[in-house]
C-alpha cells in the first residue's frame, strides 16, 4: 500500500520515457517523473519519496520535501484565493487546498495560518483545514507529566499561549512562564508540567525539577564568559531584568547560580556574580 500525503519507501521497478515506476510490497505502482529522479538511481534501488496527487488527480511520487504531511499540523502561507478556496504553498508544485468550509475565518492571500493536512473522505484529495480543534482531543492522553514534547504555538489568550502537543493534544503555556519571543507557527520543545483532572494540560518551555539546573547553570556561565566574567545580576535583582538578560525566571536563575556557587565556579557579590 502507498500512503498519499506521506513518505513511502519504494523500490525502483522499471524505467520509462516519462520516469521511473516505483512499487510497494503490495504490488501498487506509482510514477516518479524524470525531473525528480536522483542521479545514479538504478533498478532495484529503494527510494524514500513523498506521494501525492498531481494536477490531474493522479498519484505521483516526488523527491521534494513538503512543509507539512498528512495527519500533521504546519504553518503555511496562502498564495491564491479563488472561488474554490485558499491555496497554500507547502513546498510542492501543486498547492494545498483549504476549502471555504474548512476555514475558521476567510483566509487572505499572503497571510500565514496553522493548518492540518488530511485526506478528504469524499473526494480522496489531500486538503487542509485551519479548524484545528476538530483534529485535537484530550480525552485519551498519550503524554505524561514531565515528558518532553513538541509544541506548536497557535493562539495567544489572556492566560497564555495555546499550543498543539505532538500533533495530538491541546495545551497552554502561561504568559509568566515564557521568557523568549514567540509567535503563531513557532515550533518548540516543551515539557508537560501539569495534567489537570479535566485533562487540560499545562506546558513549560523549560525542563522541570532537577533537570532545569544544568541548562540554567550552563546558560548563565556562558553569558558570564561572553561578558568578561561578570554579570550585574544577583538574587536580589529585578525579575524583569533577569528575564531580559537571560530569558529565564528569577527562580530558575537562583537555582542556576546556586549550582555554579556549589561547584565553585562563581562568587556572589553585592553588585552581581563573578567567575572564579
Amino acid at each position: 500500500m502507498i500512503e498519499l500525503g506521506n513518505y513511502n519507501e519504494l523500490e525502483v521497478l522499471r524505467d520509462t520515457s516519462v520516469g521511473l515506476f516505483l512499487g510497494s510490497k503490495t504490488g501498487v505502482e506509482i510514477l516518479l517523473p524524470n525531473k525528480y529522479i536522483p542521479k545514479d538511481t538504478e533498478i532495484g534501488d529503494m527510494l524514500n519519496v513523498f506521494c501525492y496527487l498531481d494536477y490531474e488527480e493522479r498519484p505521483i511520487a516526488a523527491t521534494l520535501t513538503p512543509t507539512v504531511i498528512r495527519h500533521k499540523f504546519g504553518f503555511l502561507q496562502v498564495v491564491e484565493v479563488n472561488n474554490i478556496g485558499a491555496f497554500m504553498d507547502w513546498g510542492l508544485e501543486k498547492h494545498l487546498l483549504v476549502p471555504f468550509s474548512e476555514q475558521r475565518e476567510k483566509m487572505k492571500e499572503g497571510q500565514w495560518y496553522v493548518v492540518r493536512c488530511y485526506l478528504d473522505d469524499i473526494s480522496f484529495r489531500l486538503v487542509a483545514s485551519n479548524k484545528l480543534d476538530k483534529f485535537l482531543s484530550n480525552d485519551e492522553l498519550k503524554v505524561r507529566e514531565r515528558e518532553e514534547v513538541e509544541i506548536l504555538f497557535t493562539r495567544m489568550t489572556d492566560l497564555g499561549w495555546e499550543v498543539i502537543i505532538n500533533h495530538l493534544h491541546k495545551g497552554l503555556v502561561y504568559h509568566n512562564e515564557i521568557f523568549k519571543s514567540v509567535a503563531v507557527g513557532d515550533v518548540s520543545k516543551g515539557f508537560i508540567k501539569n495534567i489537570r483532572p479535566d485533562n487540560k494540560i499545562d506546558v513549560s518551555l523549560q525542563p522541570l525539577g532537577e533537570k532545569i539546573l544544568e541548562p540554567a547553570a550552563n546558560k548563565i556561565f556562558e553569558r558570564l564568559m561572553a561578558h568578561g566574567g561578570f554579570l550585574p545580576l544577583h538574587d536580589k535583582s529585578d525579575p524583569q531584568q533577569i528575564k531580559k538578560e537571560l530569558q529565564m525566571s528569577k527562580k530558575t536563575f537562583k537555582k542556576g547560580i546556586g549550582t555554579l556557587y556549589r561547584e565553585r565556579k562563581i562568587e556572589i557579590q553585592e553588585d552581581g556574580i563573578r567567575m572564579l
